[in-house]
């Protein structure tokens, strides 16, 4: 579908730019559920890792880090702390030695089943005001946004 560019290079500014706004709700939703994730000795970064564990979506670093749209260094370093806080847990694999496989602890779970309570409750504090219809106009929006995209890069384990 050709259509009319939306944004003209001449008269483009930062204040009337989407990704400015994209970028300023990621990033009051991530503080906000900072705050939420304090209790649990989580950061919203790390609750994709715990999400995709127990979801089953993935189970190795190298499937999290695709998951994630991470690069493998950032990840070993999360997955780092994370194993010292006692939420995850690494093991070589049986049948071929040089894969690890990642496990979600004891705490590990607990955490990832009080996670949804949370994320809902960050979302609806952060939605105060929106009704149903406008929730589900802007998911429906930022969807068609994604699927502008030539390849979807998005973190697929997030509540935010």
């Amino acid at each position: 579908m050709d259509s009319e560019p939306l944004y003209d290079t001449a008269t483009i500014q930062l204040e009337t730019s989407l990704g400015y706004y994209l970028a300023r709700a990621r990033n009051v939703l991530m503080a906000r559920t900072d705050q939420a994730l304090k209790p649990l000795g989580l950061t919203s970064q790390q609750i994709g890792v715990i999400l995709c564990l127990a979801s089953g979506r993935a189970r190795t670093p190298l499937e999290l880090s695709r998951e994630m749209s991470y690069d493998s260094g950032s990840m070993t370093r999360m997955l780092d702390r994370l194993e010292k806080k006692g939420f995850v847990r690494r093991t070589r694999s049986d049948t071929d030695r040089r894969i690890v496989e990642l496990k979600l602890s004891e705490r590990g779970h607990e955490a990832a089943a009080r996670l949804p309570a949370i994320g809902a409750a960050v979302l609806n504090e952060q939605l105060q005001g929106f009704s149903r219809t406008e929730l589900d106009s802007l998911v429906a929006m930022l969807a068609r946004v994604i699927d502008n995209s030539p390849t979807d890069a998005s973190p697929g384990c997030t509540l935010d």
